[in-house]
């Protein structure tokens, strides 16, 4: 690589948040403004209905398994599905009005205790392969639907997942659409670049040498933030509002009527908008067209559908909006919703099963193979005395 400064900090990058300041390399996935997300190259909607284990496999080899591999691969994350008692124990000792992210940050923590190995590349794999099983049993105990359910030996990775969720009610239709969407929805939040706030800190938590399961802890933290992880549950509240607020008319004349009114009232419009996308969110194009599939005729849905139609030319009215378009949000909560899982409370922790996948792989480049094989320094960045108390602007 030419020894020449790549980026240059003024203090104008200051207080920021680090946007756009380069810091490192990310191995599994990229997101470009004009064409969205790619994992290996490979562009998020090609992948979208693909098997996860396939996926996983792509992200931790860098190329796809053939038939024989992704046999073995399937085995054994299966081999490596079953969760020590003590932690569904220690969850039914929670407070049942915790937020369900916060029995989850429990669960990542709790297996690592009795499931730590204290070797990155192991860890990765069984925190992969668990996250499924405690996740269900979240839902589960949590909910009051029973006792935590088994893995299935005939079941593929999300198969399982709906197996070990069991929902109340859900006749044989409804499994086969959950099972979908959930195939389609942890693929599509897998990763997404390095620099986002759960991945950069569960990669500065491990520079520190934490154990895999202590710095997914911290990346699940960062997630569980509105401005993150918990924006799907906010786009669904979004979506149910307007669909009260038209009174059933989801029409274009309506809603777009209801958004300007919003606006001129300086309330917040979900589910548009994206840090580096400057186009529809190539995710949110997946769960619309998948949404046509198997909810059609649900009503949130038909306002996702109407809002997406509508809003990012209302958005472009005003030039300091760069990016007016749907992301992943706008849409992900309405599907889960329509398919049975109508605790929007829970949308957090299923896009923290999904993610931590990317972020685990991320850990191990960062601790096993950066610096050929000597791994990265700790997180030490430069923050400059201010004495004011305030920037100097």
């Amino acid at each position: 690589m030419a020894d020449k400064a790549l980026f240059e900090i003024t203090e104008d990058h200051l207080e920021t948040g680090l946007r756009g300041v380069p810091v490192g390399y990310c191995t599994t996935s990229k997101v470009d403004p004009e064409l969205g997300l790619h994992y290996i190259g490979r562009p998020i909607a090609e992948l979208a209905e693909k098997d996860p284990e396939e996926v996983i496999f792509l992200l931790l080899d860098k190329r796809f398994p053939d038939e024989e591999e992704l046999r073995r691969f399937k085995k054994e994350l299966l081999a490596n599905a079953g969760v020590e008692k003590a932690v569904f124990d220690s969850l039914k000792a929670l407070p049942r009005d915790g937020h369900p992210m916060k029995w989850f940050l429990h669960a990542i923590n709790a297996l690592g205790m009795v499931e730590g190995a204290d070797d990155y590349s192991k860890d990765a794999l069984r925190l992969i392969a668990k996250v499924t099983t405690v996740t269900a049993a979240i839902f589960r105990i949590r909910e009051g639907w029973g006792e935590p359910i088994e893995p299935d030996p005939e079941l593929g990775y999300i198969e399982n997942f709906v197996h070990m969720l069991g929902v109340p009610g859900l006749d044989e239709e409804g499994t086969k659409k959950l099972t979908h969407l959930m195939r389609v929805f942890d693929v599509l939040h897998f990763d997404h670049g390095g620099g986002n706030l759960s991945a950069f800190t569960g990669k500065a938590v491990a520079s520190g040498l934490a154990d895999m399961y202590e710095s997914i802890v911290g990346a699940m933290c960062s997630l569980a933030g509105p401005r993150h992880g918990k924006a799907n549950q906010e786009c669904l509240k979004f979506v149910e509002e307007c669909v009260e607020k038209v009174g059933g008319e989801v029409s274009e004349e309506a809603v777009e009527k209801m958004v300007r009114e919003r606006l001129a009232n300086k309330e917040l419009i979900f589910g548009f908008g994206h840090a580096v996308l400057r186009v529809e969110d190539p995710r949110a194009t997946v769960f619309c067209a998948l949404g046509d599939e198997i909810c059609a005729d649900d009503q949130n849905f038909k306002m996702v559908q109407t809002l997406r139609s509508v809003v990012p030319g209302i958005l472009k009215e005003n030039p300091k909006i760069s990016s007016p378009y749907p992301n992943v949000d706008l849409g992900s909560g309405t599907l889960l919703h329509a398919c049975g899982l109508d605790n929007p409370d829970y949308y957090t922790v299923l896009f923290g099963m999904s993610r931590l996948v990317g972020i685990a792989i991320q850990i191990l480049y960062e601790r096993n193979l950066a610096r050929g094989g000597k791994g990265l320094p700790i997180i030490r960045p430069k923050y400059l005395f201010n004495e004011t108390g305030s920037a100097a602007q």
